[in-house]
Formats: structure tokens, C-alpha cells, sequence
């Protein structure tokens, strides 16, 4: 695992993420999970060290909401979702209770259609755990609002490379983007056997989000596809579109990889990325 270990930032300009969120409600199985998690919930807590202040709120992109158009969550207090099977019951009764922004919602909706995308505000939707199991690490008191984006029905990295890009004046306005995801997920080959395709699809991405030039990144994300192992990691994409839109939203600056571990899951290489100051 790496860490950003330097100084804490301090530009005006907050950074992007796209982070692993893990899997499930995992914050809340430490008895069951026993250190499994332990890499992961570390460089999530140490995320507000990095940033150096804390934000007026996040904006979330998480894997686990798809919609015909871009949709904003617009509710005051989101609810739950609990949009996972086979845990233990009590992770059917976690909250995570952050507070929402419906004029978060408002401002992001506006900045999407103003770059001709379509988008919509949904006033009943709740937090999936694409979002409150990494919030858990990242702010445990559950202190920052959080507003969740969705990906758009069709995963077109185009599309969503647009969206960042639409976004990207948030980070002027002290609101964090993090798109929330996982760098490796086929649930169908996980574990020690997954090791190798999982390790050609990360050195491919730590190259083309970190190693590659802006212009290049970009270029090589919408392409992504053709990568190493591509569809061996990703046989459906959700999981990775958040990438897209916080690569759009800091096009042109500089990315580092945040967390990496070499044997996640018991063999899964998996990393999280940072763009921008």
C-alpha cells in the first residue's frame, strides 16, 4: 500500500479521487473481516489529511447508481440503502447520517446542463454504499454534507469524461469530487486466482492515469477497453466510469496513486487514484 505521505494541500483547488469503496458494508464487519479492510480504511481516513482542509461538501459518484440522465440526489436527509444480499442483519440497520445539499443539487444540475448534458434532481433518492461505506473511513462523524451523482445509463466514457469536465468548477467552490468505485471488480474471479489479470489491469492504469501525459490519460481512459485484461477486470464497467468523471473534472493536472495493495482479497492487485493539487 502507498500513501501520499508529503505535505497536507493547501490550494484553494480541492483535488479528485476515484477510490475503491470495498465491498458491502464492510466498515461495520471489522469482527468478521478481521484486517482485510485494514489497507483501504487507512488511506480513506488519511484522504482529509491530504485535502488539508475540510470541504463545504462532497459530491459523490457512486458505482451503484445508474440513471437514464446524469441525476443529482436532492434531498435534505437522505435515507438508506442498503443495496447489498447476504450480510449479517445488523448491517441492514447501519445510517450513516450526513447531512444532504439540495443547493449542492441545484448547482450541480445547473453546471450540467449548461454544458449540454442532460440532467434531472431526484428528491427521494438515498445513499447507496458505494458511498457510506467509504464515507464511514473518510469522515466518521458524518460531519460534511454529501450530495451522490449518478453515472448515466449507457457508461459512455466520452459521456462521462464530459461530465468531469462540466463539474470541474466545484473544486473552486471548496466541494470535493470523489468518484467511487473499484479498480478491479469481477465478482466471478476474485481472490488469489484473479492476481494476474488484476495486476495487468492496474499497471495499465497506473500508467495511463499517472505515468501518462493529461492529454494522453484521457485519451487512453476512452479506450480503456482495449487495456490488458480489460474485460477480465471489468466485465461490466460501473465500476470503473467513476474514474472518467474525476479524471474530467481535474483534465490537465497531474494524478498519483493514493492506495495500492498487492494481494487484497488474498491476491486482488487494487489501487485508488488522486488528481489534481
Amino acid at each position: 500500500m502507498t500513501h501520499d505521505t508529503n505535505t497536507a494541500i493547501t490550494s484553494p483547488r480541492l483535488p479528485t479521487y476515484f477510490i475503491s469503496h470495498g465491498g458491502g458494508p464492510w466498515p461495520w464487519m471489522k469482527k468478521e473481516m478481521g484486517p482485510t479492510y485494514d489497507q483501504l480504511a487507512a488511506s480513506l481516513a488519511d484522504m482529509p489529511r491530504q485535502i488539508g482542509r475540510t470541504p463545504s461538501a462532497i459530491l459523490m459518484v457512486s458505482a451503484h447508481w445508474e440513471a437514464p440522465v446524469f441525476t443529482v440526489q436532492g434531498s435534505a436527509k437522505p435515507p438508506m440503502i442498503y443495496d447489498y444480499g447476504g450480510f449479517p442483519p445488523h448491517t441492514y440497520e447501519v445510517h450513516y447520517d450526513s447531512p444532504g445539499s439540495p443547493e449542492l443539487a441545484q448547482r450541480v444540475q445547473s453546471l450540467i446542463a449548461a454544458a449540454g448534458l442532460p440532467a434531472q434532481i431526484d428528491p427521494q433518492r438515498g445513499y447507496d454504499h458505494g458511498m457510506f461505506s467509504p464515507m464511514a473511513a473518510i469522515y466518521p462523524k458524518a460531519d460534511v454534507p454529501v450530495v451522490q451523482l449518478s453515472l448515466r445509463r449507457g457508461l459512455d466514457p466520452a459521456e462521462h469524461l464530459a461530465l468531469g469536465r462540466a463539474i470541474a468548477p466545484l473544486r473552486d467552490e471548496n466541494v470535493l469530487i470523489v468518484g467511487s468505485g473499484l479498480s478491479y471488480h469481477n465478482l466471478r474471479n476474485f481472490g488469489p486466482q484473479a492476481h494476474g489479470v488484476s495486476k495487468a489491469f492496474d499497471d495499465w492504469l497506473d500508467e495511463a492515469v499517472v505515468k501518462s501525459t493529461a492529454g494522453e490519460r484521457s485519451a487512453q481512459l476512452l479506450a480503456w477497453d482495449s487495456a490488458p485484461a480489460a474485460r477480465m477486470a471489468h466485465p461490466r464497467e460501473e465500476h470503473l466510469i467513476p474514474l472518467m468523471v474525476a479524471v474530467g473534472a481535474a483534465e490537465g493536472e497531474a494524478g498519483e496513486r493514493v492506495y495500492h495493495e498487492d494481494a487484497f482479497m488474498g491476491g486482488l492487485v487494487v489501487s485508488s487514484f488522486r488528481f489534481g493539487t
